[in-house]
């Protein structure tokens, strides 16, 4: 994805995916190894719903990937953790990313996250 030029340096990402879609995709063992990481895997493995968990991990993936627009960023590259309040945390590349925050939200049907990149102080990414 190319990078849109900001005046501001900020950009922001929006995905919002099908609950029932993701949940038909992670009955495939190479769709989760493609797509989250070990931690992630772990983490929705422990929810009763699993489906959501994943499909809000997901879209967040597809927001931050395009708040960034960086060319080789797999999905894999991002991984979305619970901080220690309960707030979603961005890694990229098991690295905390503190320049991207994002929002999850999701209802039975959909998920939907959105992610916004701050420019770093002193200068632009």
């Amino acid at each position: 994805m190319p990078r849109v030029k900001s005046a501001t340096g900020f950009a922001l990402g929006l995905d919002i995916v099908e609950i029932a879609r993701i949940g038909r995709s992670i009955r495939d063992p190479r769709f989760l190894k493609r797509v989250f990481t070990a931690q992630e895997i772990a983490y929705c493995r422990t929810k009763r719903l699993k489906a959501q968990h994943y499909a809000v991990r997901f879209a967040a993936k597809e927001a931050v990937w395009k708040a960034l627009g960086e060319a080789g960023l797999a999905l894999k590259d991002v991984s979305i953790r619970r901080g220690p309040t309960g707030k979603p945390e961005v890694l990229l590349r098991g690295r905390p990313a503190p320049e991207v925050q994002v929002s999850l939200s999701h209802s039975d049907r959909y998920a939907a996250a959105v992610a916004l990149r701050i420019p770093r102080e002193g200068g632009r990414r």
